[in-house]
């Protein structure tokens, strides 16, 4: 051997809504995600009003226990205050390398990630037809599907995670009250996924949605909520973890076991 890792472990969570009041309450789960995995990827929402209060103290819990390398998204909690520039800052200033339109390469895995955005499913998609505030929303959901697809392009690695807090797909979604299908994500964000050799995906926002589903070119994707995770694995850690075998093609139908335990 030559020193080098044979396979990468991907611990996966979001929609943790950290508080001001959370202090501490991250402790157990940060030594589970350390002892567990070589990086953590954070699906949004991680914070709960978009405070940089909570971003700092956030922070300042996270890091100081977890020494992996840390990849995120925003979710729409973060821009709660419109002080998400700040937020940005703060975990930048704490190594949290935050991903929105961008493509990074991290230990031979290549990562995109985006918020995305709303807009709704298939045939019952919002369309940018009307007022210009509906407009303006569809208008918001094309650009993170072009931002998500721009970052794929740059890609050149075997492998290619796409990290996101809004889901690009229906299955994942399901379980919810489906009045707010079109609020949890677009199906606009699938299409980059199936155009370009992706790995896999993870995302959140949708609590009560179902843990996985799969793109309509076989791409598995994982909703990583936290609390959609502590309702269906209740006799393991709130993450999803993924073992990536470097320099070998992972088959889209391989499915991590429930969080917390290892995936081949």
């Amino acid at each position: 051997m030559d020193g080098r890792k044979a396979t990468v472990r991907l611990a996966a969570v979001g929609d943790i809504h950290y508080t001001r009041t959370s202090h501490g309450t991250l402790q157990t789960l940060c030594t589970q995600i350390t002892e567990s995995a070589d990086m953590l990827l954070l699906c949004g929402d991680i914070i709960d009003y978009g405070l940089p209060e909570e971003a700092r103290l956030f922070t300042k819990e996270l890091t100081t226990s977890v020494k992996i390398p840390i990849l995120a998204v925003f979710g729409n909690h973060e821009y709660e205050c419109s002080k998400q520039d700040e937020v940005a800052q703060i975990f930048a200033d704490a190594g949290i390398l935050l991903l929105d339109g961008d493509a990074h390469e991290v230990n031979g895995i290549g990562f995109a990630g985006v918020k995305g955005f709303a807009g709704g499913f298939g045939e019952h998609a919002l369309q940018a037809w009307g007022e210009e505030t509906l407009k303006r929303l569809v208008h918001d959901a094309v650009n993170e599907t072009l931002k998500l697809e721009s970052a794929l392009a740059k890609l050149r690695t075997t492998h290619r995670i796409a990290l996101l807090h809004y889901s690009p797909l229906q299955a994942t979604v399901e379980g919810e009250p489906t009045e707010i299908f079109a609020f949890l994500g677009s199906s606009r964000l699938e299409e980059p996924l199936n155009r370009y050799p992706v790995t896999m995906v993870f995302h959140g926002h949708a609590h009560r949605g179902q843990p996985q589903g799969q793109t309509k070119s076989g791409v598995p994707v994982y909703n990583v909520a936290m609390p959609l995770l502590q309702r269906n694995f209740t006799d393991h850690p709130p993450f999803r973890l993924v073992e990536i075998p470097l320099g070998e093609e992972v088959p889209v139908s391989a499915t991590p076991v429930p969080a917390g335990q290892r995936a081949l």
